[in-house]
């Protein structure tokens, strides 16, 4: 609880400089921001002439005044005055929601894009879950700032000015009395609100602990049986009720206290300041109906006191929503950060080449994970990778990925460092298929076409077949425009499999990368699988991540890694002939399982 006091945003020069830099997203609509402005100045303007004609109307029913408007020329009066602060405030609601719908929408999209065009590290930094809180959360208080938050900030300190000002104007004396005593009072109660607020919360976590250890109990009920800690669960539980009730009674406590203050200070205030304004009416300093008018705006004024310190509350927190926004859209591009040049790709050869490449994690500086690592993949060879977890295999196609710069060390394709390619149309040479496939939610059609979005429908349905995936999806009643569900649930592993590879084949890449494509699959399913990579890897270079070595018997060259560095390399009969190797080790053990 402290805690979250603690790291509270404050308003400072750098914040407050931050969270004017967001207002470049509302600029385009700057004309109507400016007419809502105006429109609310004349809003909150014409709402201050209310108590003055009720008053008005008291003064001239009593017959105390001179005046040549009767009570129903006022009442028509009153009711052209509300229409028009009901059309001023229509259009200032409308002009608001085009400034927040829009703007905001601007800050998502512009979010959005800089946030997917981040370097890995980024990701590999973050929590997924912070990130789509800064979209989601952050860009929802943004909205609430720009459509409600700061409008009705300016509207109270229009209303309190306007409202001091009416009251000073109407009557010295009694005004001064109002404001010696009744600000005063309310900002106590503001403070004294916060307390008791404080105390709330403090309540909520402790009923949130205990039924925590209720939902705890429940999901876990087999093993508190097996245990047999009915006793110990029935204790702790007991425990953190009891926790929980002497929080309440100080929240009570709290309450109850704080009512007395309202009741005792606010409510003394406010007679004082009638019974001192029903003297003047005596002595004939004012009217009934000025006293009237003046003890509304000594309550608008007081309401407006009290807006402006939870608003105040929720502009800080808007604040610190713009420090996280502005963070993410302040972070470097991963383009950005390109040691190098920008020459087009265009169509690569394939042919790859690791030059003494070191490297180490930025998120584990201190942990070398390739050690000199050096190898040659001549254009359209299949080559595999094969080693224990962690020995490099995939932190190698991450940095021919251009996912990570190496520490030291060069990575050439076609006889050029990756780093003098501009960055999309390098990778635009490449396609992968992950040991475990990710679908996107929607249907086959548009899975497969995220390989090559301008792809025709002939097209498509020859990737399916080359990857042995029209099979099933012809099964289907929707075919293409079948739903994958989220992340592909709806689909078996090869199925999967098989849509990635259908995706990779509309891609023609030049480099294929296969990360253990086949390693979590049944044996029938590699099978088919183990079809479908043969003829993507057909004419193209190909580079294998594999565990089952059963599967990279005919390719072409097979290096082995071993804490960071390759320790072998040959055919699989050339590896598998020496007899104290790693890889004839790793083989006999596979082939005498299976």
């Amino acid at each position: 609880m402290e805690k979250n006091e603690s790291t509270r945003p404050k308003l400072s020069r750098e914040s407050l400089r931050e969270a004017v830099k967001i207002f470049e997203y509302i600029r385009p609509y700057k004309w109507q921001f400016i007419f809502g402005l105006f429109l609310l100045f004349l809003g909150s303007t014409v709402f201050l002439i209310f108590p003055k004609i009720i008053g008005q109307m008291l003064d001239v029913a009593q017959g105390k005044v001179t005046t040549d408007l009767d009570l129903k020329t006022i009442g028509f009066w009153l009711i052209g005055i509300l229409v028009f602060q009901g059309i001023v405030s229509y259009l200032r609601v409308m002009m608001f929601a085009q400034v927040s719908e829009k703007g905001t929408a601007d800050i998502r999209v512009a979010l959005y894009k800089r946030l997917i065009s981040l370097p890995i590290v980024f990701f590999e930094k973050s929590r997924v879950g912070e990130l789509v809180s800064r979209l989601t959360n952050d860009v929802e208080k943004l909205y609430n700032t720009f459509y409600f938050i700061l409008a009705e900030f300016l509207r109270q300190i229009i209303i309190l000015v306007g409202g001091i000002a009416v009251l000073w104007w109407m009557s010295h004396r009694l005004a001064f009395v109002m404001l010696a005593t009744f600000p005063v009072i309310v900002i106590g109660a503001m403070f004294f609100g916060r307390w008791v607020r404080k105390l709330s919360k403090e309540r909520q976590n402790k009923l949130a602990e205990t039924n925590t250890i209720l939902d705890e109990t429940l999901q876990s009920i087999h093993a508190v049986k097996a245990f047999t800690n009915e006793l110990f669960e029935s204790r702790r539980y007991s425990r953190s009720n009891s926790s929980v009730v002497n929080v309440s009674m100080r929240y009570a406590k709290g309450r109850a206290v704080f009512a007395v203050f309202i009741i005792t200070m606010l409510f003394g205030a406010l007679f004082f300041v009638i019974g001192y304004g029903m003297h003047m009416v005596q002595t004939g300093q004012i009217t009934a109906g000025d006293l009237i008018a003046f003890v509304t705006y000594t309550a608008v004024i007081g309401g407006s006191i009290a807006s402006l310190g939870n608003f105040y509350t929720e502009l800080v927190g808007a604040v610190g929503a713009t420090e996280r926004v502005r963070e993410i859209l302040k972070s470097p591009a991963e383009t950005e950060e390109r040691p190098r040049g920008n020459t087009n790709a265009g169509r690569l050869r394939g042919h790859v080449s690791f030059e003494n490449a070191h490297f180490s994690y930025p998120t584990r500086p201190d942990v070398e994970v390739l050690k000199g690592v050096s190898l040659e993949i001549p254009a359209g060879q299949k080559v595999a990778l094969v080693g224990q977890s962690g020995a490099g295999k995939s932190t190698i196609m991450q940095l021919l990925l251009q996912f990570h710069f190496p520490t030291s060390g060069d990575i050439v394709v076609d006889g050029k460092n990756i780093y003098d390619y501009d960055l999309e149309s390098y990778r635009r040479n490449f396609a992968i298929v992950p040991q475990e496939v990710i679908l996107f939610g929607g249907t086959i059609r548009e899975n497969i076409l995220y390989g090559k979005p301008e792809a025709t429908e002939d097209e498509i349905i020859a990737a399916a077949r080359q990857a042995n995936a029209w099979d099933f999806i012809s099964m289907f009643p929707d075919k293409l425009d079948t739903i994958v569900g989220e992340r592909g649930i709806k689909l078996s592993g090869g199925q999967r499999q098989r849509i990635a590879i259908a995706r990779a084949i509309l891609r023609n890449p030049s480099i294929l990368l296969l990360d253990e494509a086949t390693s979590s699959l049944d044996a029938e399913s590699e099978k088919v699988v183990q079809e479908a990579l043969n003829n993507l890897m057909e004419g193209r270079t190909s580079i294998i991540i594999a565990h089952r070595l059963a599967t990279i018997r005919d390719v072409d060259c097979i290096y082995v890694l071993e804490n960071g560095r390759i320790v072998e390399q040959g055919t699989h009969e050339e590896l598998s002939a020496l007899e104290e190797g790693v890889y004839s080790s790793l083989a006999r053990l596979q082939f005498e399982m299976a």
